[in-house]
């Protein structure tokens, strides 16, 4: 085995030698080995007449194919192409926090490894952020995916753009490009690359969206099943309770508390009213369920008090951190 073959884990401690250069791609792959020497040929033909000093790398995430010694091929015909390697597929949020890391372009472009993005738009998208603005994402006007897909993600672009006050038809396209600034605050985990425009512009930072080409897969099938619909749905929440009012959750909790906390002691009120005046007070399903209601009110500002100690605690750091090896 040798040293550009160490299987590596998102804890890995960062090492990114080399000064910085203008631009990296950062590419997550999960066995795409028949993509990638396309994918990198029609990388370095659009970056080219740019005159750029620019970078391939390359995300293993634990791929059970051929990805990994294709990469190394790579990396000897094309030594602008790097690899990163995990031990096991950990998510496409984590092989973008691990690309970020590793990544030495002031500029970053992030875009999928099966060839439905366009390496072509790279120069518009860098152009666009030459226009000022801090992340430029892609909007794929005319997808060539299901129905099923295509429906569920104008719903999920639509409650995004609701819940976090920014307006995009497509936060979810593989094709973005990036400020180093960017990168270096916006946190990953879990499935968050759904929500990386989001996170941006809740970090204060200018996005906007451009129209990009999308093609068909041209090797093998998606790798998205049903479950990435609740993903999806629960970090939006999270991105919403720890980010959107991440500045005092106890607001937002507060408020369901008062209103479970208002009817419960009104019910009781009630009914106090009613014993005093002489009537008989027997356990009543109403009487019950105020007191259900006070029971509730009490937790969900603990679960507020609890949310605000979390928030105070939270460091900005990036979540993973790993090495580089081709």
């Amino acid at each position: 085995m040798t040293p550009d073959e160490r299987i590596l884990t998102p804890d890995s401690r960062v090492v990114t030698p080399g000064e910085r250069i203008d631009l990296s791609v950062v590419v997550p792959a999960w066995n795409e080995a028949d993509s990638l020497p396309e994918l990198t040929r029609r990388i370095a033909l659009a970056v080219a007449p740019l005159d750029l000093d620019w970078e391939v790398l390359v995300v293993d995430d634990g791929s059970v194919d051929t990805t990994w010694e294709t990469v190394e091929r790579l990396h000897v015909d094309q030594p602008r192409v790097r690899g990163l390697r995990f031990a096991r597929n950990y998510g496409k949020a984590a092989a973008l926090a691990a690309g970020f890391a590793a990544a030495r372009g002031e500029r970053i472009v992030t875009m999928d490894a099966d060839l439905q993005d366009d390496p072509d738009e790279i120069p518009d998208l860098l152009a666009r952020l030459d226009e000022g603005w801090d992340l430029v994402s892609g909007w794929k006007q005319d997808r060539k995916d299901t129905w099923v897909k295509n429906n569920s993600s104008k719903l999920f672009n639509w409650a995004t753009g609701r819940m976090c006050g920014l307006r995009l038809h497509d936060f979810n396209c593989g094709l973005k490009a990036y400020r180093r600034a960017v990168t270096d605050r916006v946190r990953l985990y879990g499935e968050m690359h759904r929500y990386v425009p989001a996170l941006a512009h809740l970090e204060g930072f200018r996005v906007t969206e451009m129209p990009v080409r999308h093609h068909r897969r041209k090797f093998g099938a998606t790798k998205y099943g049903w479950n990435r619909f609740l993903h999806g749905f629960l970090d939006l929440l999270t991105v919403y309770f720890l980010h959107a009012r991440g500045t005092s959750p106890l607001h937002l909790f507060g408020r369901f508390g008062a209103l479970f906390g208002g009817a419960g002691l009104a019910i009781s009120l009630y009914f106090l009213v009613y014993w005093a005046t002489g009537h008989p007070l027997r356990v009543r399903p109403m009487l019950v369920g105020g007191l259900v209601l006070i029971v509730m009110a009490v937790q969900f500002v603990s679960l507020g008090l609890l949310a605000e100690l979390i928030v105070a605690g939270r460091k900005p750091e990036a979540a993973y951190r790993v090495s580089d090896r081709v």
